[in-house]
């Protein structure tokens, strides 16, 4: 049998689809990238990686790590330090020391003997040595944009529907709200927590569509030069954790640190509006951190006059990643869309470019698109699934709900270890994996024709 050689489509232009499309074209594999946009754009602020995903982008590209480098604080001395601190974990919520019994308002927690204040650190939430640091997204995606081939961008191409084409070929068209269609070997789904090709592999099922995690936030850009006045020199060029009853903030430097990133948490048990970002108020997100300390209402104070809310949203475990008729693969947040609460979903879009791209480079063509997915649905399935549960049970933990409820000694003990399934992963055992399934059923096939 002549092998028909891959055509494929991409759909969604974010940092998954680009960094796929970077990872096709390293392996020379033919696609084009579709995008509903008129335009690349990312919304959203900061967005951080830790060293095991910086790795990963160096596998796919040299060029994609240094994309991310030229974007990032990774070159701060920081970022090679032995133990860097993922973040530093203070308590700024006044409730504390009252429900713990503590005549003063002012000290959170005794530990060691050593009285710890509102505010304070209280311990150092350890990361991993190497590269890594916080982008804005829109920065990172401009460097993105420049590693891909402009000739394979689509702009303006909402997609509404994916059917098999009717000349027993197999391919897949596309068709879009703009009244045009395109024929693809297989499609690529890269369209986000929203996504459409989600809705397409599992039909009316209700993984198909994303939940209220029972979260939402508020976020923030604060110029540097403004931070350091009431937060002092030291706290906002560090990322710092501040946590509460049902809330905790977060800050970290962004753009080189002469940005701090905000983003403040709290929950509520539904989400009544259609809108997942709506208009609020300052006096409604003060209302929030009214019980908090004064630097936090200064901080919360200090962002935008006329913040939006984020409901905060994720998808239920979905029991396939593709489909075959007509072929379709999910990757990044159209297959698993997680919460925020590891810094890790950008991340872990990032391994399922480096696999996938690795697995569609050693199939011989467009016969073998079904059993590469397999493989990939096989080998990120269960990782990235993983990484949607705990995610939100980190949130439960930081925000005092988990089974540990304030106790702080404990919440130390769960946090130094909860992150190593996350951060100690080494992607070259499961591309190892991913390609001897491959072989294994390479050979089961030419047994079967023997």
């Amino acid at each position: 049998m002549t092998s028909r050689s891959s055509n494929l489509a991409i759909v969604g232009g974010g940092i998954t689809g680009l960094t796929l499309s970077i990872s096709l074209t390293k392996h020379g594999i033919s696609h084009t990238l579709y995008e509903s946009a008129a335009g690349f754009g990312e919304i959203g602020a900061g967005v951080g990686f830790e060293p095991n995903f910086v790795r990963t982008m160096g596998l796919i590209s040299p060029a994609l790590q240094e994309a991310f480098l030229t974007c990032a604080d990774a070159k701060r001395p920081e970022a090679f330090d032995k133990t860097p601190a993922f973040f530093q974990y203070r308590i700024g919520d006044l409730r504390v020391p009252e429900r713990k019994g503590l005549k003063d308002n002012l000290v959170a927690i005794k530990k060691d003997g050593t009285e710890v204040k509102i505010g304070e650190k209280l311990f150092d939430w350890r990361s991993r040595p190497g590269l890594r640091g916080g982008v804005h997204r829109a920065h990172l995606l401009d460097e993105l944009v420049k590693l891909v081939p402009p000739h394979i961008c689509k702009f303006k191409k909402r997609l509404i529907d994916v059917m098999e084409a009717e000349d027993g070929s197999g391919d897949a068209v596309l068709s879009f709200a703009d009244g045009t269609t395109a024929t693809h070997s297989a499609v690529l789904g890269c369209d986000g927590i929203k996504s459409r090709t989600r809705e397409i592999v599992l039909g009316g099922k209700e993984e198909a569509r994303a939940v209220f995690s029972g979260k939402y936030a508020y976020r923030g850009l604060i110029p540097m030069s403004k931070a350091v006045k009431f937060m002092g020199d030291y706290l906002p060029l560090r990322s710092q954790m501040f946590a509460g009853y049902h809330g905790h903030v977060l800050t970290f430097p962004i753009a080189k640190g002469t940005i701090m990133n905000v983003v403040a948490f709290s929950s509520r048990p539904t989400w009544e509006s259609e809108k997942w970002v709506v208009d609020s108020s300052r006096e409604e997100m003060l209302k929030d951190y009214e019980t908090w300390s004064p630097m936090i209402k200064e901080l919360i104070a200090a962002m935008p006059e006329k913040p939006d809310i984020w409901a905060l949203f994720n998808h239920r475990p979905a029991k396939t990643y593709h489909q075959t008729k007509p072929k379709i693969v999910l990757v990044g947040d159209a297959a698993h869309a997680s919460t925020p609460h590891q810094g890790a979903g950008a991340g872990v879009g990032v391994e399922d470019c480096y696999i996938l791209g690795e697995i569609l480079a050693a199939v011989s063509g467009n016969e073998d698109l079904e059993k590469a997915f397999k493989v990939y649905d096989e080998i990120r399935r269960p990782r990235s699934l993983k990484l949607v549960e705990t995610s939100r049970t980190g949130a439960q933990l930081y925000e005092l709900e988990s089974e540990l409820g304030d106790d702080f000694e404990a919440i130390e003990d769960r946090m130094e270890t909860r992150m190593d399934w996350l951060w100690d992963y080494d992607i070259a055992e499961d591309r190892e994996k991913a390609l001897q399934i491959l072989k294994g059923s390479a050979n089961a096939g030419s047994s079967a024709r023997l």
